[in-house]
């Protein structure tokens, strides 16, 4: 089990990558592409940097950390001595069914895959495989590094002995995991996204706008971020994508994403990544401009 491969390089699986890499694994980082992966890489190496401006590790541990991760282009070659296969692809439920069945066939017989999904199901992902009693969920918060949560979540034939075994990585990991059943959305999103889904409506109403959302709930809630602003954060395709598949899964209208949201991402406007969502994040137009567009 010290040997784990993490499949997709992006910014999911290089914080996870990075994660176990500092804790002693062996990582095994797995893309499509040399660009992808030295992109991954990149921000590893960034990110790296900054704890050790920050005092948090020495250069040597940085140094050892990059020296734990190897990277292949290959899934059979990539995961031919993992332990553990944790999938952080794209949020599409077409891809992750595609790459399980894929590392069932490549992986050791006592492998045992996980999936960084934030909302589709572990049952069905591990139907595709031979072993749906080694297939679990292990949904990391973002940013890896620094969020402590790993929702740990059993699918329908997930055995007891695999969750404890990944409860108890996490925990070596400095993460504080939390057992959860497979539903829709699972815990954390199952709150979340109706939450940031009403604040895109009551933007969409006109009852306020991004700034005052955002100043409502950050000083009226004491949360950290204001909710339009952690949805750019996350990403609103992602956003998009977890609140449909809750409400495919639940057949609740209260689960049914908001139009404004549905035009952003069609309009390719999804937050920090595109560089425009409910804020701007260039330098040329004022932060508002984007979403207003789209209430005229």
């Amino acid at each position: 089990m010290k040997n784990v491969a993490v499949i997709g390089a992006g910014t999911m699986g290089n914080g996870i990558a990075h994660t176990f890499a500092q804790s002693g694994f062996k990582v095994q980082l797995i893309d499509i592409s040399d660009a992808a992966l030295k992109r991954g890489i990149d921000t590893i190496t960034k990110n790296l940097d900054r704890m050790v401006a920050k005092e948090k590790i020495t250069e040597a541990q940085k140094e050892e950390t990059l020296a734990n991760i190897t990277t292949y282009t290959s899934i059979n070659e990539g995961v031919e001595y993992a332990g553990l296969v944790v999938e952080a692809a794209t949020e599409n439920i077409d891809l992750k069914l595609k790459i399980f069945k894929q590392l069932d066939e490549a992986c050791p017989e006592d492998t045992i895959l996980a999936t960084n999904t934030s909302s589709i199901s572990i049952t069905q992902i591990a139907a595709v495989t031979s072993r749906p009693e080694m297939v679990i969920g292990m949904h990391f918060m973002n940013p890896v590094p620094i969020m402590k949560l790993v929702e740990i979540i059993r699918g329908y034939n997930t055995s007891d002995e695999v969750t404890n075994t990944i409860m108890e990585m996490s925990r070596t990991l400095g993460k504080v995991p939390v057992e959860v059943n497979d539903y829709p959305g699972f815990v954390a999103n199952r709150i979340l996204m109706p939450m940031l889904n009403e604040s895109i409506e009551t933007l969409y109403n006109g009852v306020a706008g991004v700034q005052e959302i955002d100043t409502v709930m950050k000083l009226g809630m004491a949360h950290p971020m204001g909710p339009l602003q952690l949805a750019d954060f996350i990403g609103l395709d992602v956003c998009l994508s977890i609140l449909n598949v809750m409400y495919d899964g639940f057949k609740n209208p209260k689960y049914a994403p908001c139009p404004l949201l549905v035009n952003m991402v069609r309009a390719g406007k999804l937050g920090v990544k595109s560089g425009e969502g409910f804020y701007d994040y260039s330098e040329s137009r004022k932060a508002e401009k984007v979403a207003k567009q789209f209430l005229k």
